[in-house]
């Protein structure tokens, strides 16, 4: 039972968290072209990640931001580990999925999941710390700023960095296919981050209006007392 609604509302942004998180890197090893450049099928759910990174920021602060992030890592490892397990466990002949389609699907090679789970921590910690550095500068004023700002350099790092840990590292992409294929990842979050900032605003107003009610009601409980 939780304490307070401040509480449901840390459980429910790292259920959206997690879950978005983990499913981008089980997606992630899928390449499609955007305007003839190759670019991963897991940047899809990040700016759902992003946004619910800077509420969690906005209501629990950077340690909150932080030691989900840790958490998060921690779980798309053993999701990793677990997909692993499956892959050396033979399928049975001729029923259900077999060897080779559940390989070629889940049987991501461990540079890309190294590249993953590192593009993940460094971009939520720049995050995090980009947004209360505006927010210190701006105060409580400005949430687009410091929302879409650090989203701006946070997604950047997380472009490139699993690309060049997972692809161009290992020789899969050269120089000048990791950069199109980075920016183009770039610019595709940044158009969708961009154009969810609303929901920013609009998870603001939702998160106020429950929290306040809470408060409303444990006054009004107290006067009550109080008579």
């Amino acid at each position: 039972m939780f304490q307070t609604r401040k509480d449901t509302v840390y459980v429910i942004l790292a259920g959206i968290f997690i879950t978005n998180a983990v499913v981008a890197e089980l997606i992630g090893g899928k390449l499609i072209n955007v305007a003839s450049v190759p670019m991963s099928v897991g940047i899809l759910p990040w700016p759902i990640v992003f946004i619910t990174t800077d509420l969690i920021n906005e209501y629990f602060g950077e340690k909150g931001v932080r030691r989900l992030s840790y958490i998060t890592a921690g779980l798309i490892a053993y999701c990793f580990f677990m997909l692993w397990l499956a892959l050396s466990i033979p399928a049975v002949k001729g029923m259900g999925v077999q060897d080779s389609q559940f390989n070629a699907v889940f049987g991501q090679g461990m540079w890309i999941i190294v590249g993953s789970i590192t593009a993940f921590l460094v971009s939520q910690l720049i995050d995090a710390t980009l947004f209360h550095w505006v927010k210190r500068k701006t105060g409580n004023k400005y949430i687009w700023l410091r929302s879409t700002g650090s989203t701006v350099i946070s997604q950047f790092f997380d472009s490139f960095i699993v690309l060049g840990i997972a692809f161009w590292a290992t020789g899969q992409m050269d120089t000048q296919t990791y950069i199109a294929s980075g920016l183009t990842g770039y610019f595709v979050k940044l158009t969708i981050a961009i154009l969810l900032t609303p929901l920013i605003y609009l998870g603001h107003y939702l998160i106020e209006k429950y929290i306040h009610n809470e408060k409303s009601n444990n006054t009004s409980h107290d006067r009550q007392k109080a008579l």
